[in-house]
């Protein structure tokens, strides 16, 4: 089993990234990108990370693709997929990775949703959520992979579960 942490939009709010890494403890954090932070802050020693339209920090790459505890991932921010419209542009670059685990942002809108065995995960942003979650003043996501499943279970800016968004995928439909 693997925690991992997937954050994204914080928008130069450091240290509610700190605040998430020290309480949720996970065993790899991811990055989405808008984190308006310098490539080579002290916070993204241990992560995965990528730019966003926001990051001007020409060390960022756009995408990352690393396998991690089995699973092939891919990583980006999502604006050059025009992920605001759909994801069909961030799914044929998933496919052409042979990603199974795509991690995005840029909508600072939460999602989570399995397309023909790949799954993709929005975190949400963490300091400024749009949408029908963003009464909860932020969201990320801690994802647990396993043998047979990924479980999504998104948190708030205390690192507290939220009930009503935790997401359960088999991984004999990938």
């Amino acid at each position: 089993m693997s925690r991992w942490l997937v954050v994204s939009d914080n928008h130069g709010d450091t240290a509610i990234l700190s605040t998430l890494r020290d309480q949720l403890k996970p065993d790899v954090i991811f990055h989405c990108g808008d984190s308006e932070m310098p490539a080579s802050d002290p916070w993204f020693k241990d992560a995965y990370a990528v730019g966003g339209n926001m990051d001007f920090d020409a060390k960022f790459p756009l995408v990352l693709t690393p396998e991690v505890a089995g699973r092939q991932v891919m990583l980006t921010h999502g604006h050059h997929d025009v992920v605001n419209y759909d994801l069909t542009q961030l799914d044929l670059r998933a496919q052409a990775v042979q990603a199974t685990i795509i991690f995005y942002g840029h909508t600072h809108r939460l999602a989570a949703e399995q397309v023909d065995g790949r799954l993709f995960v929005n975190p949400g942003s963490i300091s400024q959520p749009r949408g029908e979650y963003r009464y909860l003043g932020g969201t990320a996501a801690l994802v647990t992979v396993t043998a047979t499943q990924t479980v999504v279970q998104y948190v708030d800016r205390q690192a507290q579960p939220i009930a009503d968004l935790k997401f359960t995928f088999d991984h004999s439909n990938a």
